[in-house]
């Protein structure tokens, strides 16, 4: 399954509204990536499932900081 191993989003349901307002149920699916996450702290990376909104908060906070707030071990730290 598609899922963030740092926030665990995945996927999620939702409804298709038509015009006449008729809803059908859907899957509304998040955007995992495998990445390799450079971590300053302990000096390599590290191999992580993310959605592309974890990665743009990374890139804002830092891998530590936002592990650190998802309760998420970083291995070596």
């Amino acid at each position: 399954m598609a899922k963030s191993e740092i926030t665990g989003r995945r996927k999620m349901r939702g409804n298709n509204v038509s015009h006449s307002h008729v809803k059908t149920k859907r899957w509304r699916h998040v955007n995992v990536q495998k990445r390799r996450v450079w971590v300053a702290e302990i000096g390599r990376f590290v191999s992580v499932k993310l959605s592309t909104r974890d990665i743009r908060t990374i890139d804002k906070v830092g891998f530590v900081a936002f592990a650190k707030k998802h309760g998420y071990k970083v291995p070596g730290l």
